[in-house]
């Protein structure tokens, strides 16, 4: 918890730094770079980005996405952070890597939590969110082979290929809000919900809109798919591909950028270096050719590659790790705060420390109680569906509350801050915030540093974002209690309450 904090702390300069000596086989941070210098068509503010490795907008959450390559790639982290390819033998990140039994899923989630703690949990959709949600659905091979032989090799080459070059993916499943009272094949006319608009001997022509494209800006493809049910009259909706983000005709709209609003790194330390961003993406009449269609126009399929394959259970199981890292780091934010206003040893405030420390122990008992309760599927080691999505119901009610807990501890620190690190460049100026920001815990500066820090992290337009992201990221809350619903198992419930109820009649007598 301390060290986590400490990180992002460090100096009131960007510490993204490439290590000395990287392994050559090894995906590093340049390679990542390289990689994003491709003509995508990145949208902001009314005009197009050429180079999102530079812009302002961009730059520095490329550059914390980059340095989790870097982690992977130093002599040191390679073991842990890396696997060889079954295919050619090349060292990939371990996020790729298909668990054989408990043991290889914990080593593979002890190299997420460090790609994690890199970014303090506040890169949700980092590369190894899509990387476990393709390893997942590439697990359920069996049911790819029963759907369509051609489109399962589609696949599985497809698989092949992202995993050997250790690319990062993005991924969009979800169709615009436009009018929920309204099925899709309702609003065929607007060229709003992405379709297949024509289909030929090279592939399908789809147009229309998909989102959450989080982290677009700095993925080499985007998988396409559709979580949401379709009606049996909606094939047209009812696809699956991938493409590289520097397709033709793939627009990237991206949201406002924190980033790009941040005062500097000392008054902004986590949205200036850690918004992923979120878009919309556009396909204007894109070309997808057979060879990256996976799913063409089939309703059960679209479903079923995501819930008959382990592919939900692994994306989500990956989510719960981020968070279990993000929620250490926000507990450190929490105990750092009582400490600096003297408050840590009342007992209200230790009280107070304590739930939050509940909390975040709860979600990592989650976390080992997936991969204990994990059963094999196909030769491989899947985590435990009934915990994970009681999992997802939890955490979408606690970190609202985990986060409004902190404020409360806080209170005025937060905002009684310098307007910005200007304000040190006036000596005068300077010399009265050293008096009144002065603490028992750090000097001045120290304390101001960290509650920038903390206030980013709780209260901003960025922490906001975090909070709505958190309740949201795996759908409304009804949506995951649908998924406790259907994955508990009543039969043991039920056998419980009726073995009471066979034991004992009417006639029984009340003093027996």
């Amino acid at each position: 918890m301390e060290s986590l904090l400490a990180d992002q702390a460090a100096s009131f300069e960007d510490s993204l730094e490439t290590p000395v000596s990287p392994s050559s086989d090894v995906k590093d941070g340049a390679r990542h770079l390289a990689s994003l210098r491709d003509d995508r068509a990145v949208y902001l503010d009314g005009k197009v980005i050429s180079d999102v490795t530079t812009h302002p907008a961009y730059r520095n959450a490329v550059a914390s996405a980059a340095r989790m390559y870097d982690l992977q790639a130093q002599p040191d982290m390679v073991e842990k952070m890396t696997f060889e390819s079954p295919t050619n033998g090349a060292r990939v990140s371990r996020a790729w890597q298909v668990p054989k039994d408990h043991a290889e899923m914990v080593a593979r989630r002890e190299a997420l939590v460090a790609w994690a703690e890199t970014h303090s949990g506040f890169m949700g959709r980092s590369p190894d969110h899509l990387a476990s949600a393709l390893m997942g659905q590439y697990i359920g091979m069996p049911r790819w082979e029963e759907y369509d032989k051609k489109l399962a090799g589609s696949f599985r080459d497809y698989f092949h290929f992202a995993r050997d070059n250790d690319h990062f993916l993005t991924y969009v499943i979800i169709n615009p809000q436009i009018d929920r009272t309204k099925d899709a094949s309702e609003m065929e006319d607007s060229d709003v919900i992405m379709r297949v608009v024509d289909e030929d001997s090279e592939g399908l022509t789809v147009r229309g809109a998909k989102m959450m494209g989080t982290s677009s800006v700095m993925a080499n493809e985007v998988f396409v798919g559709n979580l949401q049910p379709l009606r049996p009259e909606e094939p047209r909706y009812a696809v699956s591909f991938a493409l590289p983000m520097s397709t033709k005709g793939v627009k990237v709209l991206s949201r406002k950028s924190f980033e790009a609003h941040a005062v500097s790194t000392f008054d902004n330390p986590i949205s200036s270096r850690f918004d992923e961003n979120d878009a919309v993406i556009y396909f204007d009449d894109v070309k997808v050719p057979w060879e990256r269609v996976f799913v063409n126009q089939d309703v059960g399929m679209a479903r079923a590659q995501f819930h008959e394959t382990p592919g939900h259970v692994y994306q989500n199981y990956q989510a719960q790790i981020r968070l279990m890292v993000k929620l250490k780091f926000l507990l450190g934010v929490a105990r750092r705060t009582a400490e600096t206003i003297g408050t840590i040893k009342m007992p209200p405030v230790q009280a107070a420390l304590g739930k939050l420390a509940s909390d975040a122990s709860t979600i990592e008992a989650y976390v080992k109680a997936m991969e204990i309760g994990g059963h094999e599927v196909n030769g491989a080691w899947v985590p435990c569906k009934q915990t994970l999505y009681a999992a997802q119901v939890f955490s979408q009610e606690v970190y609202a509350g985990f986060v409004n807990s902190i404020r409360e501890l806080a209170g005025g620190a937060l905002i009684m801050l310098p307007s910005s690190v200007a304000d040190y460049a006036n000596s005068e100026e300077a010399a009265i915030i050293d008096k009144v920001q002065s603490s028992s815990h750090g000097s001045s500066r120290e304390r101001v540093k960290f509650f920038k820090l903390a206030w980013d992290a709780l209260g901003s337009e960025f922490a906001g974002r975090h909070t709505h992201y958190e309740a949201f990221y795996a759908g409304a809350q009804f949506v995951t209690r649908g998924h406790a619903f259907r994955t508990y198992d009543w039969d043991a419930a039920t056998d419980l309450l009726d073995a009471q109820l066979d034991s004992y009649s009417l006639e029984t007598s009340p003093k027996s």
